[in-house]
């Protein structure tokens, strides 16, 4: 029966591909080879297959690069407008910094002059208090000597009237009359010499007056300039301490946990700036020096942004072309495990692109961990710590500094992986969050 079925298998191909033989040759005889049809059949059957699993793998290959190569050029663009716009901010930022320094220095000129100017004010009022006072003793001595001559010559007449009675003549007091009269006449001298003394001193005070009313007005002037400076320095402070508010708040973080935490471990380098008074007597400060000290508070808050931001993981990982392969949240297991956790982002890149730091920190982990594979944790400042998994090689040892962009390791395929990516995770207080938030922050401000 098998026989039969395989004839008439044959004879049906044999339509097709008819019996062939193929003769080999050689020095002593010659043999032969015969091909039957359903070989020939099996033959060109496998032929087709190979030919046609060779032109679809080749289309799937060609496919594939093509769209690797849009993305390369999407991705390059992409990155090409986020580093121009970075450029732009930063150069405001220097701007705007560089106003704040002229800024200050000009308030910083302008305080001198003030303090010359009061300095000045003060000198001229002490100057005419005490011509008011020297006019005031003046006026009493001529006012006491007046009186004086007054009495002298009542007196003498008082004298020159009892002596005449007495005697009927008066000519026996000729000399104390000469006495009383030269008396008379130096006092009305120094009388006279007292009175051009105090116009004088009159005229002088006149003079202190005007002079005092052209300071005040320049004082006036100079306060209002200050007034100026003062609300350029605040408006400079407040545009540059919006962003980077907001920039920790989009990221989760309390700007004031921040800054307290900054102070604690910072109080010897970029702390608080020294309260500007210009009182020297330890009195109530002004109106301006309340100003000044809120700017330069505000510039204290400034500095303990900065730190804080290096100290956050505000940065990048990858400084390469490369592409968002799976974000934040549940997603379908790569593996067919159906759905799972993604507690971190995944960027696809060439195998042995470099991996860096996003922040300051120390390296608590460095090596291999299941599902990981080579597995990098770094733990830096206010509670936040950062991984790398599926390296290729790892370039840190456990307890090592490393700064933003430094160098951490290669991105491989390591692990529980499909193909060469970078799985980046950040932790706030233990729980996973995530990255994007801190990447789309910092590109808000930087």
């Amino acid at each position: 029966m098998l026989k039969r079925l395989s004839y008439r298998i044959n004879g049906v191909v044999g339509r097709y591909f008819p019996e062939q033989r193929l003769f080999l040759k050689s020095d002593a005889d010659t043999r032969f080879i015969r091909l039957a049809p359903m070989t020939q059949a099996v033959a060109v059957s496998g032929a087709a297959l190979f030919l046609g699993w060779t032109i679809l793998a080749t289309s799937l290959l060609l496919m594939e690069s093509i769209s690797a190569g849009s993305g390369r050029d999407q991705a390059q663009r992409q990155q090409s407008l986020y580093e121009a716009r970075l450029n732009a901010l930063s150069a405001d930022r220097d701007l705007r910094a560089e106003e704040a320094v002229r800024a200050q220095e000009r308030f910083n000129l302008a305080l001198n002059e003030v303090s010359a100017m009061q300095t000045r004010l003060l000198a001229s009022e002490d100057g005419r208090r005490e011509m008011e006072t020297g006019v005031e003793v003046i006026q009493d001595t001529l006012r006491r000597t007046i009186k004086e001559r007054d009495d002298a010559r009542s007196k003498s007449e008082t004298l020159t009237a009892s002596l005449q009675a007495e005697t009927g003549s008066a000519r026996t007091g000729e000399g104390r009359a000469r006495d009383a009269a030269a008396t008379v006449e130096v006092l009305a001298q120094a009388l006279t010499g007292t009175s051009q003394q105090r116009d004088q001193m009159a005229l002088t005070a006149m003079a202190a007056e005007d002079a005092t009313d052209m300071i005040t007005a320049q004082k006036k002037a100079l306060e209002a300039k200050n007034d100026a400076i003062f609300a350029k320095l605040e408006e400079a402070v407040t545009v540059s301490m919006e962003p980077l508010d907001k920039m920790f708040r989009s990221a989760g973080l309390s700007p004031q946990d921040l800054i307290s935490s900054v102070r604690k471990g910072y109080s010897g380098q970029g702390g608080p700036l020294t309260p500007f008074s210009l009182s020297t007597s330890g009195g109530p400060i002004g109106k301006d020096e309340r100003r000044a000290n809120k700017i330069l508070q505000g510039l204290d808050r400034m500095n303990m942004y900065r730190i804080a931001a290096e100290k956050a993981p505000f940065g990048m990982p990858l400084k390469s072309s490369f592409r968002f392969t799976s974000g934040f949240g549940s997603r379908n297991d790569p593996f067919g495990q159906g759905r799972r956790a993604h507690k971190g982002l995944d960027f696809a890149s060439g195998q042995g692109t470099p991996i860096y730091s996003t922040a300051d920190g120390v390296v608590t982990y460095a090596g291999w961990m299941s599902g990981y594979g080579r597995h990098v944790e770094v733990r830096h400042a206010f509670g936040i710590v950062t991984t790398y998994s599926h390296m290729s090689n790892i370039r840190v040892s456990v307890g090592q500094k490393v700064s933003r962009g430094g160098r951490i390791g290669d991105m491989g395929s390591s692990g529980r992986s499909t193909g060469t990516h970078l799985h980046y995770e950040v932790h706030v207080g233990g729980i996973a969050v995530n990255p994007m938030t801190f990447i789309k922050a910092a590109s808000d401000v930087f």
